[in-house]
């Protein structure tokens, strides 16, 4: 996998071995990167020539001189004393015509490595006709081999071929192939030709898992073996490569033989760095390990020459080459010197002052030998860590809520460590754990909480109290159960005293912004401006985050709310307060920085937004916040489908609603799958234009309709989607419907008037002017309230429509280019170039042929760059309309429908199909109108998927039509189609 030009080169070598000339071939790499992998294919493809393969293999122990060769050189070897000339000879002769594969040459024997270096000099002059592998680690390798094979190479004697690290496509395909094998046994398959995949393979390559392994594995495949034997988990890297030590180390046997080899000091330095973890002072490795400064430094210095170790930090310490190798090595360690060594460790970080998350590293294996002591440490490293590593956070507060007694002294200090745990466990998605948690909690100490004693929820203090009710609101809000979320909040408000305090605990500023929030994401917003503005304008004892955050959602409100005058300059001043808090700061309120990127982007702000968006998801690794994640990655998909980056906002919708999937969003899931529809729309052309809406409609049938702001922005993607395809009717109907009847009141109301204007496109299409004009008149309104520049382009690019369907056409064409001013201006290249295709006909009636043509040139530039084949397409349909049509003239009669308005898709004139098509488009049209996919068609007609899908893309372009169903209604009726295509 991932080895295709690694393996060509090879092969090119066997077919120069068949023409009778050998060569010399190095492989080189780091350990872990696949050396003897590739060996073993070039060894595969000389047997299957008919070639002779010859193994020989540096071993681990033994005595004796040419050690490496001796099983290459059969019983006769042992003839030949210590004369290298005499094995040089031998191994030739035993080689001829065939290949000698060595591996791990790096551990040659002095002897061996003579012999080797004869063998190259001998091989490179004489041509000799037998190919010699030689496979090393370049770190591990004498400096003598490397002058010989560096000399080699740059005199092109040698071929080298690099052991590179995979790409991520390659990790994701070895994660499907390990999944295969073990698949196949499950089901009785018998065992598998490959070797088996490592444990725990099942979960696949799927995007996420994959980029997450392949940034963990570094790329190289021996690594990334070790991590899927593990159980790999992103939330726990690189603190811990899973959940499995006992499949990490029976993956790991190579490399529990090269721990084996060391000596004795240098395998105790060795577990007492896996102890320490991270880069390591070689003086606190000695001093674990219970070895003087002396025999420490030669211990450590062995590592180093073993390359177990490596150099950081200007060689101030050294840090294992990869972290999962320090965690074999801890994971070979006996329980008695783990304790002993993780004691020592910690009163060593203790003495040096080191920070929490050092010392609860080794307190974790503590816990249940010290007790409380190590239990307050780690509830200290996981305040430290929850931004960053919640998953690790989670995992030290249930060691410390372990040993800890559930009642009696300390009581409160549980309370706070258990609403603590459900924080991390939140940040990490593990959303239905925290709110079980949570609600346990709330049953303990909610509505029949007094403080009297024997009261079983007199642990949960007043302030306490308000905090659980906040983190089972945000649990709750998270699982996109709105309605549970806001009872639950407005319980935890009751307890607060109104008005306000001008001083605000943490706890109450906390449960007044998840209070906002739910009625943000429920689309109730207005009901909670006032209160937010109350909050603002007392003081918060949570510190500038808090005040920055509620500060965030206020004008979020207000933006959200169509109040642009006073929303925007106080996003203005709110992302000044954000971009001055430290990262750290800022992770602590995660929201913020969605909820102010998306402010941005709706104030079509779109540098700021994606600045914010991409600091926010630059800032959730390590497994925080997925959640929040997935949402910075739908803000940032939905700027980079406008900015024309169509791959990338696919990539990044595929992401978001994967691990929306992971934490259990379904609402998220809606809204990402719905961006990836439209995504898909305008980058695979009307082709594929049905199967993206068909994708897109079901995601939203799983929403109820009126569920707030996630169900809104999906059913508003899915009526794009629809007029694209076609279907201006089902647009119209899911604007309607999800958008609460006349004038939208449920969307919202900063894209209500392109959604207007939407809506009077479709009434176009479907041939109804006057409802056109009334949608257009209110678009207007709202967009003259709202003053954006893109909702004003897209009712421009509406108006110009209707004015076109008038016969209005130098109107149109001064309202098309004043759209197409505004979207070349904020940096829409593909709406751009849909309004000039939309403006062609009216360009061609008021200056002519020729300049519409320009027209068309000119959005074509702008669509191929970014991949936008159903903006092509439209243009090569019009092209040819504007080529065969009669033009209509400055004096033409208004025309009644949306023909003469020349709406993009808008088909030809009805004529007899089948004149239109070829024959072999009439085979592959029947039989898709029939209901046959396209693979079953290529199977029936002996035709490749690909063939199949061209003829149906040039059926679906010479009928006017965008789907199977309109294709059949097509040939039913013998004529061609002609719905409506919408603009956004």
């Amino acid at each position: 996998m991932g080895r295709a030009a690694q393996s060509a080169r090879l092969a090119q070598v066997l077919d120069g071995l068949g023409r009778g000339r050998g060569a010399v071939v190095e492989i080189a790499g780091e350990p872990g990167s696949g050396k003897t992998q590739l060996a073993c294919g070039l060894a595969e493809e000389a047997a299957r020539r008919g070639f002779p393969v010859v193994w020989a293999r540096a071993p681990r122990s033994g005595e004796g001189p040419f050690r490496v060769f001796r099983d290459a050189a059969g019983p006769a070897g042992a003839a030949r004393a210590s004369d290298p000339a005499a094995w040089c000879e031998l191994i030739r002769q035993r080689a001829a015509g065939g290949v000698l594969l060595v591996d791990e040459l790096h551990r040659a024997d002095p002897s061996s490595l003579e012999l080797a270096l004869r063998l190259i000099r001998a091989s490179s002059s004489s041509r000799s006709a037998f190919v010699l592998v030689l496979a090393h680690r370049p770190r591990q390798s004498p400096p003598a081999l490397l002058e010989a094979l560096d000399l080699g190479v740059r005199t092109d004697a040698i071929v080298r071929v690099e052991a590179a690290p995979l790409d991520v496509a390659a990790v994701a395909a070895l994660l499907d192939r390990w999944r295969g094998p073990v698949a196949a046994v499950a089901y009785g398959a018998g065992a598998p030709d490959a070797a088996p995949p490592p444990a725990h393979a099942l979960p696949g390559g799927t995007g996420g898992r994959a980029a997450a392994l392949h940034a963990a594995s570094k790329g190289l495949p021996g690594h990334l073996r070790l991590l899927v034997a593990a159980g790999f988990d992103a939330g726990l890297w690189p603190d811990r490569a899973g959940g499995d030590e006992d499949g990490l180390l029976r993956e790991a046997a190579p490399l529990l033989a090269e721990l084996g080899e060391l000596s004795a000091p240098a395998r105790a330095a060795a577990r007492a760095a896996a102890v320490l973890g991270g880069p390591f002072r070689p003086a606190d490795a000695a001093q674990i390990a219970g070895l003087g400064a002396r025999d420490g430094l030669a211990a450590c210095a062995e590592l180093v020459r073993a390359d177990l170790v490596r150099p950081v930090g200007h060689g101030q310490r050294l840090a294992f080459r990869h972290p999962v190798v320090a965690q074999v090595a801890h994971a070979d360690c006996e329980l008695p010197f783990l304790l002993d060594a993780h004691r020592r460790a910690l009163r060593i970080a203790a003495e040096r002052g080191a920070p929490a998350l050092e010392r609860a590293r080794h307190a974790e294996h503590l816990v249940h030998t010290d007790g409380s002591a190590a239990a307050r440490v780690l509830a200290e490293g996981a305040a430290e860590a929850v931004t960053r590593a919640p998953a690790i956070a989670a995992r030290w507060l249930r060691l410390a809520l372990d040993a800890l007694p559930a009642r009696g002294r300390g009581a409160e200090e549980r309370a706070a460590w258990e609403l603590a745990h459900c924080r991390a466990l939140i940040a990490s998605g593990r959303l239905r754990e925290a709110r079980a948690l949570a609600h346990d909690l709330l049953a303990e100490g909610g509505p029949r909480h007094t403080g009297r004693p024997g009261d079983g929820g007199a642990r949960l203090t007043p302030r306490l109290l308000l905090r659980a009710y906040a983190v089972c609101a945000d649990a709750e809000r998270l699982l996109c159960r709105y309605e549970e979320a806001e009872a639950i909040a407005r319980t935890g408000m009751a307890l607060l005293p109104r008005p306000l305090p001008a001083v605000l605990s943490a706890e109450a500023t906390e449960l007044i912004y998840e209070y906002g929030l739910v009625h943000v994401l429920r689309g109730t917003h207005d009901r909670i401006r006032p209160l937010l503005r109350e909050a603002a304008a007392a003081r918060t004892e949570a510190g500038p985050s808090a005040s920055a955050a509620l500060g965030v959602l206020i004008a979020f409100c207000d933006v959200f709310s169509g109040d642009i005058a006073r929303g925007a300059p106080e996003v203005a001043r709110c992302a000044a307060l954000v971009d001055a808090l430290p990262d750290g700061v800022a992770g602590h309120t995660p929201d913020v920085l969605a909820l102010l990127g998306c402010a941005e982007l709706y104030l079509e702000r779109f540098p700021d937004a994606r600045r914010h968006l991409q600091r926010g998801l630059d800032a959730a690794t390590g497994g925080a916040h997925q959640h929040i994640r997935a949402h910075q990655l739908l803000g940032l998909t939905m700027i980079d489908q406008w900015a024309g980056r169509l791959d990338e906002a696919e990539r990044r919708a595929a992401e978001a609603e994967e691990l929306a999937r992971a934490v259990g969003a379904p609402d998220v899931v809606t809204l990402a799958t719905a961006m990836r529809a439209m995504t898909l729309v305008w980058a695979r052309g009307r082709q594929y234009a049905g199967e993206a809406v068909a994708l897109a409609a079901r995601a939203v049938d799983t929403v109820a309709l009126g569920r707030g702001w996630w169900a809104t922005s999906a059913i508003s993607l899915l009526a794009h989607a629809q007029l694209l395809g076609g279907d201006a009717t089902g647009c119209l109907r899911t604007l309607l419907d999800g958008g609460g009847g006349d004038g939208l009141p449920q969307v919202q109301p900063a894209f209500r008037p392109s959604l207007l204007a939407l809506m009077a496109t479709a009434a176009l299409a479907g041939g109804d002017i006057g409802d056109a004009e009334r949608l257009l008149a209110d678009a207007e309104a709202d967009a003259g309230r709202l003053g954006l520049p893109l909702q004003w382009a897209c009712v421009h690019r509406a108006g110009a429509q209707l004015r076109s369907a008038r016969g209005e056409h130098a109107g149109a064409l001064e309202l098309f280019e004043r759209a197409a001013e505004g979207f070349r201006g904020g940096g829409l290249p593909v709406q751009h170039a849909w309004t000039l295709i939309a403006a062609a006909p009216a360009t061609a009636a008021v200056r002519g042929r020729a300049a519409a043509l320009d027209v068309l040139a000119r959005a074509e530039a702008l669509a191929r760059p970014c991949g936008a084949a159903l903006a092509w397409e439209e243009s090569e349909r019009v092209r040819g309309r504007l080529s065969g049509d009669t033009l209509p003239g400055r004096n033409a009669r208004p025309a009644a429908g949306p023909r003469a308005a020349e709406l993009p898709s808008a088909g030809p004139r009805a004529v007899d199909v089948r004149s239109a098509l070829s024959e072999r488009e009439r085979e592959v049209a029947d039989l898709a109108a029939a209901g046959l996919r396209s693979r079953q068609i290529a199977e029936r007609l002996f035709l490749s998927h690909r063939t199949v899908d061209s003829h149906l893309g040039s059926a679906y372009r010479k009928l006017g039509v965008s789907s199977r169903t309109a294709l059949a209604r097509a040939l039913s009726t013998g004529h061609r189609g002609g719905s409506g295509t919408g603009t956004r």
